[in-house]
């Protein structure tokens, strides 16, 4: 069988795979319509198979890495989903209390990536929080076809609440300065959004590749963002005009940088739609925004 390499695949299969994974097509139509990418040596199964996560060999920061103290919490959110789980991050050498990150996953609870980018964070000298929104569901269930299934049971906002409910937490622990700002991924990017739209004290937001609020929603907007899109993703990428009219007509402080020729999804090492020159610059570029508006 053939050993597959990106540059093997077509950027259809990139879409198709996007589309699968937002929900746009079911499993049984996205195998069929992958059978059309199945020539010159390529399976069903080795497409399929080189599309989904690795996360045996992509974790950068080990659970029990010697500068870290890294725990799972859980907090209270009774306006969403009750009790919720959490991996709580940070620096074992830190002196004095640390600028707060909550980390968002995407659309499938708190898989091993997400907790990798906790911990990373956490490594570069923050308290971090990252709260799985699967918990009432019995939490992230171990892969993330199931665990996009049991997101799509849950309601958005109920989960928007989660993790403002996380930002209090944060607020509140006697480790953290009280400077929080959030960081998220696809559905953690519209998070992300959504939490600065909600909680007035947040001090800063950086979403990738993220849905965008409506205009009458930036208007709420205090917090200064980063956002962060992938150059060919058209999907999320055509919200980017009537947010940019609003942020402007209201004077939100705000970065914008688009990554050419990267797929959404750019920034997680574990599946063939990372870029490491983007995803190390955009994340370089996450954690000096950071330390100007949280240290």
């Amino acid at each position: 069988m053939k050993t597959l390499k990106k540059e093997d695949i077509s950027q259809e299969v990139f879409e198709l795979y996007d589309d699968y994974a937002h929900d746009k097509i079911g499993r049984r139509q996205f195998v069929e319509k992958l059978s059309l990418y199945a020539v010159g040596g390529i399976t069903i199964g080795s497409l399929m198979s080189f599309m989904s996560p690795n996360y045996i060999d992509t974790i950068t920061v080990p659970a029990d890495h010697p500068r870290l103290d890294s725990e799972y919490i859980t907090y209270d959110s009774p306006q969403g989903g009750g009790s919720i789980k959490g991996l709580l991050s940070k620096p074992t050498d830190a002196s004095g209390k640390l600028p707060g990150v909550i980390v968002v996953h995407e659309n499938r609870g708190l898989n091993p990536y997400i907790e990798d980018v906790g911990r990373r964070t956490a490594l570069d000298g923050f308290i971090s929080l990252a709260p799985d929104a699967l918990t009432p569901l019995g939490g992230y269930p171990g892969n993330d076809d199931e665990g996009r299934e049991l997101q799509k049971k849950r309601d958005r906002n109920e989960m928007l609440e989660d993790f403002i409910a996380a930002y209090r937490y944060l607020k509140a622990h006697p480790d953290c300065n009280g400077n929080i700002g959030v960081v998220g991924f696809c559905f953690g990017g519209w998070i992300s959004n959504m939490m600065a739209v909600k909680v007035p004290d947040l001090m800063a937001a950086i979403p990738f590749y993220g849905g965008q609020p409506s205009a009458e929603e930036t208007a709420q907007i205090k917090a200064p963002l980063l956002i962060h899109y992938a150059g060919l993703d058209t999907r999320v990428n055509e919200g980017w005009s009537d947010y940019e009219t609003a942020l402007k007509a209201n004077n939100v402080a705000y970065t914008v940088h688009f990554y050419d020729g990267v797929n959404h999804g750019f920034h997680n090492n574990t599946t063939p739609r990372y870029d490491k020159d983007a995803a190390e610059l955009a994340w370089t570029r996450t954690i000096a925004f950071f330390k100007e508006k949280l240290v």
